[in-house]
C-alpha cells in the first residue's frame, strides 16, 4: 500500500513501479484489488523471473524475497535491495534516492 500511496512520486521522476509475485494470476489480481494498485502487478507462477534475479526461496518459503530493483533506461540494475525477512522492505524515500 505504501507504493500505491506514493505512486505519483515515482511517476514525477519518470520511474515506473512493476510488482512481481510468485503466484498465479488469480492471486495477483486479488492482491491488486485489495491494495487498489494502479501500477502493473505481474504473476511469476513458475518463479522464472524471481530465479533469474536471484531472489527465489532465499527465505526458505518457496517465494521471492521482498526485493526492489532500480533498472536504468539501458536495462542495467543500478541499485537493489533484498529483504532479510518477509517484512524487510526499503522506504519509498530510499528507493526514490536511487533513481537515476
Amino acid at each position: 500500500m505504501e507504493l500505491q500511496r506514493n505512486y505519483s512520486r515515482f511517476k514525477e521522476v519518470g520511474a515506473e513501479i512493476i510488482a512481481l509475485a510468485v503466484a498465479n494470476i488469480s492471486s495477483v489480481d486479488k492482491v491488486r484489488n485489495a491494495v487498489g494498485a494502479t501500477y502493473p502487478m505481474l504473476a511469476d507462477s513458475q518463479h522464472r523471473v524471481a530465479e533469474a534475479y536471484g531472489v527465489y526461496d532465499l527465505l526458505g518459503d518457496k517465494l521471492a524475497a521482498p526485493s526492489v530493483f532500480v533498472i536504468d533506461s539501458d536495462g542495467r540494475i543500478v541499485w537493489q535491495y533484498i529483504g532479510h525477512n518477509s517484512t524487510d522492505r526499503p522506504k519509498v524515500a530510499q528507493i526514490l534516492e536511487q533513481i537515476p
